[in-house]
């Protein structure tokens, strides 16, 4: 019994045991939206849950829920992850964060010319930031099953880059992919959002302190026309460092995330998000200006992209290559970078307000993110075969 509570523990914190989660519960969300059971579970996904009067407005279908609710949550656990890189980890020098930063950059920005050059003047050009993204969990599980086959130190880059790529596509999403603002609620927010700085300022320690008040400024943000995830990043930044008792607030509260996150919130937002019909013009879309945009911007954008930048910043001499890595090792990390999944997929439901291109959309991220994946994973196996390193 104490073995198997091991396993089960071993798998909780590990990456691939979230990946190979988030990767059943997208096999399960295909079979359903393409069974008989289709419309029950659609129906399911659109129940209203909450209450609302004349100055509250808390009524979202079960949907919203987990796309606006629950990701929020996500967003506050990358956030979290994003400031403890900055203040003590792969980010936290010039020397550390110029390769991964780059990296992120030539791996975003690479992708959406891809797009771009594809869907100019197309009804589909407003969607040149779904092939940006890259999957922290996915990219994560597939390098981790590869274990000794690459050098550690490349998994510790793949996670900063990984990291940093999350910071650029939720800049992209609160400047690109936000409505019409509602200024005061935005002050609302922002009022909020000083006090907690305040507390960090004055050593105020209990979490429930900047928890709590946060659900208001999601609240607020939720009604300001900015999509409402940004508010776990805001509030991750407000969270304090400092160790008390062996541990520090932010500590505690990623620690307290992790399993949630990775184990439930992303694995349903799979579910729901990855619950695509698949019908014969789908397939043919994968042509279409829409289709080849994302898959190429996924295959070529990243992986080029990636690579490119990261050549490009060792040779001006602003870094150098991780440890025991080479750059084949390099431009497999950049195919790992177009597993697109989960940000690909929400940064679409945000581009397009008519469902075929978002189901088009989310079948070519799919695809892509699917060749990147097994692409990556072999070819960083080669080289673990051929001992390059």
């Amino acid at each position: 019994m104490s073995t198997f509570k091991q396993r089960v523990q071993n798998l909780t914190q590990s990456s691939t045991g979230a990946g190979i989660l988030l990767g059943i519960c997208v096999i399960l969300s295909l079979i359903i939206a393409n069974s008989p059971l289709a419309d029950a579970f659609n129906q399911l996904l659109g129940t209203k849950i909450g209450f609302e009067n004349n100055s509250i407005h808390l009524s979202y279908t079960l949907k919203q829920w987990i796309d606006d609710g629950l990701m929020a949550v996500f967003f506050l656990l990358v956030g979290l992850e994003i400031k403890k890189e900055l203040l003590t980890g792969e980010l936290s020098s010039p020397k550390k964060a110029a390769l991964p930063i780059f990296a992120a950059m030539g791996g975003a920005i690479v992708p959406a010319l891809i797009y771009i050059s594809f869907n100019h003047n197309e009804p589909t050009n407003n969607g040149w930031g779904i092939p940006m993204a890259t999957d922290i969990a996915f990219a994560l599980a597939v390098i981790s099953i590869l274990g000794k086959s690459v050098p550690a130190s490349l998994k510790i880059f793949l996670a900063a880059l990984a990291i940093v790529d999350d910071l650029l596509a939720i800049l992209v999403i609160a400047v690109f992919y936000s409505g019409s603002l509602n200024y005061n609620y935005l002050i609302y927010a922002g009022a909020i959002l000083t006090l907690l700085f305040l507390f960090n300022r004055f050593g105020v320690r209990n979490i429930w302190c900047y928890l709590i008040p946060g659900i208001f400024i999601w609240y607020f943000i939720h009604h300001s026309g900015i999509h409402a995830t940004i508010a776990g990043v805001l509030v991750a930044m407000t969270i304090p460092t400092k160790v008390y008792a062996n541990t520090s607030a932010l500590e505690k509260i990623e620690h307290g995330l992790n399993i949630p996150v990775n184990f439930l919130i992303i694995p349903l937002f799979a579910l729901v998000n990855t619950n695509i019909t698949i019908h014969p013009e789908m397939i043919s879309g994968l042509s279409s200006p829409l289709g080849l945009g994302i898959m190429l911007g996924l295959l070529l954008g990243k992986s080029f992209g990636i690579f490119g930048t990261c050549w490009l910043c060792i040779k001006l001499g602003l870094s150098q290559l991780p440890a025991k890595a080479t750059w084949k090792h390099i431009f497999g990390v950049g195919l790992l970078g177009g597993i697109g999944f989960t940000m690909s997929i929400f940064i679409s439901m945000l581009s397009f307000s008519d469902p075929l291109f978002v189901e088009e959309a989310k079948f070519a991220i799919l695809i892509g993110s699917l060749i990147c994946g097994l692409l990556g994973y072999f070819y960083l196996r080669s080289l673990g075969n051929r001992r390059v390193f």
